[in-house]
């Protein structure tokens, strides 16, 4: 018996994509999804192709890791149908956050089961995010990191290109704006949440949450930045803003301005640039979890 119609949003550049098209396929089959594919030239507009096919599907599900989610992610909003992931990428931060399995054919299992639960959306200066938006050091890391490397070195790449970035790393100074408090700072990098994790694991915050309709920032205001490699621990736990140097606040809106643009990076990619206006959309989108992680 048909189950519904899976739009399927799949990238095979991804670091687990190529050659999981036919796993994808079949693990939807065998539940009884029938899977609506887009051309190849919309999967290279996976936003416009969801646009495009959302009245012949029922759900919506990418295959790739947090850039894909990140690409789709307007096409997404627009549709407003329950959506799936396949974590196929390198550090598949949301797919972690959302407490997803890894295998194909666990995630299939996944949407198969029917969960759901509503999330929020950041928004930086109108393009929509899961994660994190933030300018600095990670905008730095993601024009270091290749798609090659990537590919070749798994989540270790993040580590290759983070020491080569922090060799070359100096402050700059912003001026972060909230509802709540104005403050100009020196700082290497101001980082604002929606989710729970980024940077292939690590946290926000330690009490932030995917659908606490709150973006969480921090601000890195260190006097060296060697002094991260002892705070790598409290990064991976949410605990970085027990360290006096680390500004954190949480908001519904946030601005940064800088005294000359700076790229922003969400979700792994460049997107915008300074000046940036963050918010929130709460409850945005609906996507399957497993039944332990409905909340």
């Amino acid at each position: 018996m048909e189950r519904g119609r899976v739009l399927l949003i799949i990238n095979v550049k991804a670091r687990s994509g190529e050659g999981s098209l036919p796993a994808v396929m079949a693990a939807f089959a065998a539940h009884g999804f029938s899977v609506l594919l887009p051309s190849e030239d919309d999967m290279r507009d996976c936003a416009g192709a969801i646009r495009r096919m959302k009245d012949e599907a029922d759900l919506i599900v990418v295959g790739g890791g947090d850039g894909s989610l990140n690409a789709a992610a307007p096409g997404l909003l627009e549709a407003q149908l329950p959506f799936g992931i396949i974590p196929l990428g390198t550090a598949n931060d949301l797919a972690r956050t959302l407490e997803l399995p890894a295998t194909v054919e666990a995630a299939v299992e996944v949407i198969a089961a029917g969960h759901t639960r509503r999330i929020d959306v950041g928004d930086v200066n109108g393009h929509p995010f899961f994660n994190v938006a933030s300018l600095g050091l990670s905008a730095e890391l993601a024009l270091t990191l290749t798609p090659e490397n990537k590919k070749r070195f798994g989540p270790l790449s993040y580590a290759i290109a983070a020491i080569r970035v922090l060799s070359r790393a100096r402050p700059f100074s912003a001026e972060i704006i909230s509802p709540h408090s104005r403050a100009r700072v020196s700082t290497y990098q101001i980082a604002v949440g929606n989710g729970l994790y980024y940077g292939g694991g690590m946290a926000v915050h330690e009490s932030a949450s995917i659908d606490d309709h709150r973006l969480h920032l921090y601000s890195l205001e260190l006097a060296a930045v060697w002094k991260l490699l002892f705070m790598a621990p409290d990064f991976r736990a949410g605990t970085h803003g027990a360290w006096q140097e680390v500004r954190v606040e949480d908001a519904t809106r946030f601005e940064v301005r800088t005294r000359r643009p700076r790229p922003v990076n969400a979700d792994g990619e460049i997107i915008t640039q300074t000046p940036a206006v963050f918010s929130i959309r709460p409850g945005a989108l609906e996507v399957f979890v497993p039944a332990a992680a409905v909340v």
